[in-house]
């Protein structure tokens, strides 16, 4: 009598770089901070509603458990993975679009933004702790700490030097590549300046009116 094989172990998805997703997600995600997200705007609760139970039995079906953020007008959906972004990713998002398609809607990524808050210290050991117990977050990967629940935006510790005085806080906002010139542009036209596209197309260093500093960051020439 033959004994039964083992059925084969699932095989491993590889994780796509930035730009694999770019180039093979639908269009209206965003590859933001470790996770493809996109915005459907319902125009209404139940319409939302809607959107969410369909999603959601898709993404139960192909193994996934997307975040779901139901609004009053919209509903955001966020795939994540622990090992990053992979092809199944990929496809869920597609199945998500034909969902919003099907009862007219459009996915856009116009609006939609990742948020970080980078802390300017000379010693980042001596001020963590704090902010993770003062926020109920745990430590995350390196100089960091994170909401476990997702809710608040990560914060971590930027090396700096100890002169006084310095901008201690600047909020790091990641966006679609595509959006961060309409970005610079509104934010000129709005007063701002831009201080420096150095690191472009990592990051752009902007300024408001009284030289507070922010980021625009995307995915783009990261290791």
């Amino acid at each position: 009598m033959t004994e039964p094989k083992d059925p084969a172990p699932a095989p491993l998805m590889t994780t796509l770089t930035g730009q694999q997703i770019a180039d093979t997600a639908p269009r209206g995600w965003a590859y933001l901070l470790g996770g493809l997200q996109t915005r459907i705007r319902t125009g209404d609760f139940a319409t939302g509603l809607s959107v969410v139970a369909a999603a959601g039995a898709a993404a139960e079906a192909a193994g996934r458990h997307p975040d779901l953020d139901l609004r009053p007008d919209h509903v955001d959906l966020r795939l994540t993975g622990d090992h990053g972004i992979t092809e199944r990713d990929v496809e869920l998002a597609h199945v998500l679009t034909a969902i919003a398609e099907k009862l007219g809607l459009v996915p856009e990524a116009a609006t939609v933004s990742r948020l970080e808050l980078a802390l300017d210290t000379p010693d980042h050991d001596a001020v963590l702790p704090f902010w993770a117990a003062v926020l109920a977050m745990a430590p995350g990967d390196g100089n960091e700490v994170r909401d476990p629940a997702d809710s608040l935006p990560a914060i971590w510790f930027q090396a700096s030097g100890n002169e006084e005085p310095r901008q201690r806080w600047h909020p790091d906002v990641w966006v679609a590549p595509a959006q961060v010139q309409p970005r610079i542009d509104a934010a000129l036209a709005e007063g701002g300046t831009l201080v420096s596209d150095a690191e472009a197309p990592s990051f752009w260093v902007l300024a408001d009116p009284e030289g507070n500093k922010v980021c625009l960051c995307t995915w783009q020439e990261r290791g």
